[in-house]
């Protein structure tokens, strides 16, 4: 994933910061607790493709 395009990636819903989770190839939303995936090296940025993040699953600091 480009750092460039990491920096200036926001939530499409919120507009609030997305962590990148590299090892789920996932940018995530921790205030609307969404995941967006990441398929070969591109965001998809849709709020249909996004999952919810479960009740108890932490999401990163």
């Amino acid at each position: 994933m480009d750092k460039y395009l990491l920096e200036i990636l926001v939530c499409p819903l919120c507009k609030g910061p997305l962590y990148y989770d590299k090892s789920a190839q996932e940018l995530i939303c921790r205030a609307d607790r969404l995941a967006f995936p990441i398929r070969d090296d591109i965001p998809v940025m849709l709020e249909d493709e996004a999952r919810e993040l479960a009740a108890d699953e932490e999401v990163p600091a």
